[in-house]
This record gives C-alpha cells, sequence and structure tokens, in this order.
C-alpha cells in the first residue's frame, strides 16, 4: 500500500511540472544558417568540463622534460617515431614554437629559448620558421601511425614537420 502511495505522489508531482504537450519550455538549440547579409548570430559554446591533459604516466617534472625533449628532437631532426598519446601530446608544443618562430620578436625567442634545449636550434628555427611556413597559420606537424611496438604492443606513431 505504501509503494502504490509512493508512486502516486511521484507521478502527482513530475505532471505538476509538465505543462501542454511537451515537458521543454525553454529555448531550443537549433543552430540556424547565417545569411551573407545579415550579422552572424552567437554560437551555442560547449564547456569541456573536467577534460585535462595526458600526463603519460609521469609526474609534472618527468612529463615536462620529456615534452621538451620530445619538442627538441622534432625540430631537430624534422621526425621522430614515438608512441601515439606522446605524439599527440607534443604536437601541441611543436606548433607553438613554430608560432614563436614565426613572431620572431624578442620575447618569442626568450620564450623558445625557455623551452627548447639547443640555444643554436631555437636560432637556426627563428630564420627558417617564416619563410617555410610563412602561408600557412597552422597544422605545422603531422602524426602518422605505425605498427605496434613490439613487447608492450603500444601503439606508435612518426611525428614528422609538415
Amino acid at each position: 500500500m505504501r509503494i502504490v502511495l509512493l508512486l502516486s505522489l511521484l507521478f502527482a508531482s513530475v505532471s505538476a511540472f509538465v505543462t501542454g504537450g511537451s515537458a521543454f519550455v525553454g529555448r531550443s538549440l537549433t543552430a540556424s544558417q547565417p545569411s551573407s547579409s545579415s550579422a552572424a548570430p552567437s554560437q551555442l559554446q560547449m564547456i569541456s568540463h573536467r577534460h585535462g591533459f595526458n600526463k603519460l604516466g609521469k609526474p609534472a617534472d618527468q612529463r615536462k622534460a620529456l615534452l621538451r625533449a620530445l619538442t627538441t628532437e622534432v625540430i631537430r631532426h624534422g621526425r621522430i617515431k614515438t608512441t601515439l598519446i606522446r605524439a599527440k601530446t607534443v604536437r601541441k608544443h611543436v606548433d607553438h614554437m613554430i608560432e614563436l618562430g614565426k613572431r620572431g620578436d624578442l620575447h618569442a625567442r626568450r620564450q623558445a629559448m625557455g623551452w627548447i634545449y639547443d640555444k643554436q636550434l631555437v636560432h637556426a628555427l627563428f630564420e627558417n620558421a617564416p619563410d617555410r611556413y610563412a602561408g600557412t597559420s597552422g597544422g605545422y606537424t603531422r602524426v602518422l601511425r605505425t605498427v605496434a611496438r613490439r613487447g608492450d604492443n603500444a601503439k606508435m606513431a612518426i611525428l614528422e614537420l609538415v
């Protein structure tokens, strides 16, 4: 008897919030196509909460040292072979260093010196990046998947400069 009474109260309280044929009374989130003559409408921006970054199974100091070393080697050799997760993570830092090289001012040079281990490599990057990537505004690296590593079957990839 108590269960029937509890269920009837539950349904009565839920039905109090439903008005008309639809339970939703707010504004819909459908995106409309902007026309060329009118101003573009505001677009829905979703926030990705609790989506951090790849920790690579290392403490913060070791992770930073690994990313700095991989960034330095990609810029030095143009191509490295590493695990897929590391390649995807270091791609962001390599693109940032190339953006600094394209910018070319003193502050950008000092920022690159603080991240890349080799001073001569920074000078070479700042000499060659503006010419090599003049027409490109991003996407300076490419991740190519390769066969899995023997032993632990880790997904491997080649990270190369475009």
